[in-house]
């Protein structure tokens, strides 16, 4: 029996609440550690000020226990951040043994780099800020793995694709007769070719594109690699406007490619869904963030994913099986 207690602690009016739920029912079939559900309240008037500030509250004493903090990555992005640092002080004041920040989806991981002129790295603001009160962050197919190295605690980037493998082999085996897994861009080529590899999938393909004006692809998108009379799995770490992986699926089908499937661990959704059924034949999105009711969405479930690394974390074993 482990002696140190855990917490998972969770807002149960934020849209990340079930999914908190379902890993603590995960952890709880374990055995050989203690682990409960905390609350945060930070929504209700009482910790709440008419000018918006907030106040946030943890439920019950956390004191000298491991806390994981689910945090809502489905918050609007300065509020996720506002509310990240609150929780953090408000746990190490509470004498907490050790704060472990999980983020489903890791917001401002896209601001990577200093790409022009007098603009902040976005990336290295909320690890430098994280690292003043937590002691550890677990992820989940975080946009550039390198930003890890802006950390000065653990960092735990969990990779997503084995899910997706278990997943396809139990509900759609068909999928992966004559599979080709493709990035829609050069910059997921990488992220391409690890899930190939979980999938024991060679054959690989690339979108050609390029962009005038940010948020915008230029010209036509062209396809490096043979798409004829296969099956396309299209993976990326976000699904955000969705431009560029309808584009890639449309040029898919016009380069003969029997089927078009696209996997994205993050449903941003910014433009809604209009169209995506138009050129994809399946949509898979990870339950990191809150996705809408869609026939033609299938959500996968990274509960158990989480669930295990937090329970191996809690009792000091390694991770590394989970990359396996």
């Amino acid at each position: 029996m482990v002696d140190n207690k855990c917490s998972i602690i969770a807002n149960p009016k934020g849209k990340t609440w079930g999914l908190a739920c379902r890993i603590h029912e995960y952890i709880l079939n374990k055995k050989g550690i203690e682990f409960e559900l905390r609350k945060i309240d930070s929504h209700s008037k009482k910790y709440s000020f008419r000018d918006g500030e907030i106040k946030p509250k943890i439920e019950k004493d956390i004191r000298k226990r491991d806390c994981f903090l689910i945090h809502d990555s489905n918050l609007e992005p300065f509020r996720w951040f506002t509310e990240l640092c609150l929780v953090n002080h408000a746990l190490k004041n509470s004498s907490a043994h050790e704060i472990i920040d999980v983020f489903p989806y890791l917001r401002f991981a896209r601001q990577d780099v200093k790409d022009e002129s007098r603009v902040p790295i976005g990336a290295q603001v909320v690890a430098d800020v994280v690292g003043l009160y937590a002691d550890r962050v677990l992820t989940l197919d975080v946009h550039n793995p390198a930003i890890q190295g802006f950390y000065k605690i653990p960092f735990d980037g969990l990779d997503s694709h084995p899910v997706l493998e278990s997943h396809l082999n139990k509900y759609n085996p068909g999928i992966l007769e004559d599979l080709i897994v493709m990035s829609a861009d050069e910059g997921g080529i990488k992220r391409a070719r690890n899930c190939a590899d979980k999938l024991g999938i060679t054959d690989l393909a690339m979108g050609d594109k390029y962009r005038k004006v940010p948020g915008e692809v230029g010209g036509s998108l062209g396809i490096l690699g043979n798409v004829e009379g296969k099956n396309v799995l299209m993976v990326d770490d976000m699904w955000d406007s969705g431009g560029t992986s309808k584009d890639a699926a449309k040029s898919c089908k016009d380069h003969g490619a029997k089927k078009v499937i696209v996997y994205c661990t993050h449903g941003l959704f910014t433009k809604g869904f209009e169209g995506i059924d138009k050129y994809i034949d399946k949509l898979y999105i990870g339950d990191t963030l809150k996705i809408p009711e869609n026939d033609f969405i299938e959500t996968i479930s990274f509960a158990p994913l989480l669930g295990e690394a937090i329970y191996r974390i809690s009792i000091g074993e390694s991770l590394s099986e989970l990359f396996d």
